[in-house]
């Protein structure tokens, strides 16, 4: 009886195979337990009691305790994602809108153009179009 019996885990590629399986899924654990952390501090419906059951409850019993969350309260995690994305998007649209002088603000063409054109008119005096045409560009 010298035939030696060969499991699957002796191939180095299985092996490797299965590693990168297990510290994928821890990977992909961690990600949705953090993700349903998030998820509870982010949600302003909920009562400062229900955000530390919740928590308790998914730092206690880790993997029931998020299992039970997305049944519960998954269709609204994605709904709280969009919204703060859709947030922080028009937070940057209006920095952009108003560090590059958009629709918002005059550009200093604009302005110079208006007081130029109140200076034909003679609405103010050379010095008064000096001192404003100072102002704008500094």
């Amino acid at each position: 009886m010298d035939s030696s019996v060969y499991m699957a885990y002796d191939y180095p590629l299985l092996g490797a195979f299965w590693t990168m399986m297990w510290v994928f899924l821890w990977v992909l654990w961690f990600v949705l337990l953090f993700r349903v952390i998030t998820d509870i501090f982010r949600d302003d419906t909920m009562s400062g009691w229900a955000k530390a059951g919740w928590l308790v409850f998914a730092v206690v019993l880790p993997f029931l305790g998020v299992f039970v969350y997305v049944l519960a309260r998954g269709k609204g995690m994605g709904m709280r994602e969009r919204e703060q994305a859709r947030a922080r998007q028009q937070a940057l649209d209006t920095y952009i809108r108003e560090t590059a002088g958009g629709p918002g603000r005059p550009s200093e063409i604009e302005e110079l153009a208006k007081l130029s054109d109140i200076r034909a008119r003679g609405d103010i005096s050379d010095e008064e179009f000096r001192r404003a045409k100072e102002k704008i560009l500094h």
